[in-house]
């Protein structure tokens, strides 16, 4: 306070801004109920698969293989990211509410910004800003929550084969959360009227690094291992497809 007992320009912005965090956290709050079975769902999100369902299955046909039904409860949804339409294929392997990691320009379109915030989206910045998006994933994974993130960051429009560079996070909110990690890799671009496969891993946890306190470079170093892991997957999925394509 300044001498008259006033809240100066730094102080009355501080507490602005405490306002707003404090508002942002009780609408967040209320956007995910419980369920006497404690599931965590949004009625919004589940209004949406509904009705975006079929427009989706009959423009971008799929086919989800592997672990298409997600148990309830905390988990990190980590995918390799070609299309907008990709956020469709977590989103279909459960009926509780999600999290999405999204760029900060969603937020600021009118119409797709305003559903981003009405089913829990969290913004995510690159300027190096990004604390206020760890605090806010990590509060909702404990919370039960999903969350879902895709860490190219932005979508792949220069290769089918390779992944681009993953951005640091999903490791970070797994260790530090205890929260286990499903890939969803999709093998294949999506195009309107042609199947996109997407295979969905089995949960897997970092646990050997629960309890400890990796360097930036060893959540590096986990991060690259889950690229590693989402490969793998990618390579089985075409390995296996082949072998029933030669076998026919």
């Amino acid at each position: 306070m300044d001498e008259s007992g006033h809240l100066t320009k730094e102080e009355k912005a501080a507490e602005k801004a405490r306002k707003k965090r404090e508002k942002q956290e009780k609408q967040r709050r209320l956007l995910f109920k419980s369920t006497k079975d404690g599931r965590r769902v949004s009625h919004l999100m589940n209004f949406l698969r509904v009705l975006f369902y079929p427009i989706h299955y009959i423009i971008f046909p799929f086919r989800l293989h592997g672990c298409t039904k997600v148990g309830k409860g905390a988990y990190i949804y980590v995918g390799n990211h070609y299309s907008i339409f990709d956020v469709f294929f977590p989103a279909h392997t459960t009926w509780e509410g999600i999290h999405f990691l999204a760029k900060d320009s969603v937020f600021q379109t009118p119409v797709l910004g305003y559903f981003a915030r009405k089913v829990g989206a969290i913004s995510a910045l690159r300027d190096g800003s990004d604390v206020k998006t760890v605090i806010e994933s990590i509060k909702v994974l404990k919370q039960g929550e999903k969350l879902s993130l895709y860490p190219e960051g932005t979508r792949n429009k220069v290769s089918d084969e390779e992944f681009l560079p993953f951005h640091a996070g999903a490791a970070l909110l797994a260790v530090r959360t205890r929260t286990p990690i499903i890939p969803v890799v999709i093998c294949n671009r999506t195009k309107p009227f042609h199947v996109t496969h997407v295979v969905i891993g089995e949960p897997f946890e970092l646990s050997e690094y629960y309890g400890k306190k990796p360097s930036q470079e060893g959540y590096a170093a986990m991060d690259e291992l889950i690229r590693r892991h989402m490969y793998g997957l990618r390579d089985q999925f075409r390995e296996e497809r082949a072998a029933k394509k030669k076998k026919a």
